[in-house]
């Protein structure tokens, strides 16, 4: 049986990390960048609409910041069935402890998918996730902006040989990665022991994004980027990302939808 057709005879689970804070954007919303509205809508209400359209219902929030908005959000969509909160009192912290705190989740036996919830996306690329037919898959852009800032993909001779914002390791070229991943349950529980071994370490501060990475140069051949360079998204960490996303993103997902 192929990795795909196994995919089809067991639903993925989501991990949505929402917890953080936004502090590099400086105070310009009140709330968590999840309830940003584009288009009338929410960030939250556009995942889980591009979600559900792809047939995946069990999602996982990563909550932490302002949780009971976010939990009112919910509840507005009328999702509550669907959508399940799992608090991080740790938020302030790095990334790495609101993927920690899903252990339960990445543990479930079924394939998981990770995403960043501060992301303007074509819903088009959630397909692509899902139909990857690599094991562990990541999403790649190979229209990079220029600084230390981005989370770089890295190949040589095709094959993921970096994973960082400051890569180490020799490539031929690299990409951006968009912070969504699909992991296989055996890649997923791994996740889950790599995470905890750094708390236990004590290395809280730290973002998820090393966790992953040790995996990937541990068995680097389970790993396959899939390129995405054709769909419009953006990040949302700065002020200017949401002008991006208001002025340019958002125009062209709505010009793709009436298409």
């Amino acid at each position: 049986m192929s990795f795909s057709d196994s995919m089809s005879k067991s639903s993925p689970a989501v991990i949505l990390l929402v917890a953080g804070v936004g502090r590099r954007l400086d105070g310009a919303i009140p709330g968590p960048k999840v309830l940003l509205e584009f288009g009338g809508k929410t960030l939250l209400e556009r995942h889980l609409d591009a979600l559900l359209a792809h047939g995946v219902e069990d999602v996982g929030l990563t909550v932490g910041y302002q949780s009971d908005a976010i939990r009112r959000e919910v509840a507005r969509l009328g999702l509550e069935d669907r959508v399940r909160l799992i608090e991080n009192p740790d938020f302030r912290l790095g990334s790495l402890v609101s993927l920690w705190v899903q252990a339960e989740r990445l543990r479930c036996g079924r394939p998981v998918i990770l995403m960043d919830g501060d992301v303007l996306y074509d819903p088009a690329m959630i397909g692509r996730l899902l139909t990857a037919p690599a094991e562990n898959v990541l999403l790649l852009d190979r229209e990079i902006e220029p600084g230390d800032e981005p989370v770089k993909i890295c190949l040589r001779n095709e094959r993921i040989v970096d994973f960082r914002k400051r890569p180490e390791h020799a490539h031929d070229w690299h990409g951006e990665s968009v912070g969504f991943f699909r992991f296989s349950p055996a890649m997923a529980a791994r996740l889950a022991e790599r995470c905890a071994w750094y708390v236990d370490q004590g290395q809280t501060g730290l973002e998820y994004e090393e966790a992953i990475r040790d995996l990937i140069l541990a068995e680097p051949e389970r790993f396959a980027a899939t390129d995405i360079s054709d769909l419009s998204w953006t990040e949302i960490d700065f002020v200017d990302d949401v002008t991006k996303a208001r002025e340019t993103v958002l125009p062209r997902l709505s010009a793709r939808l009436h298409d």
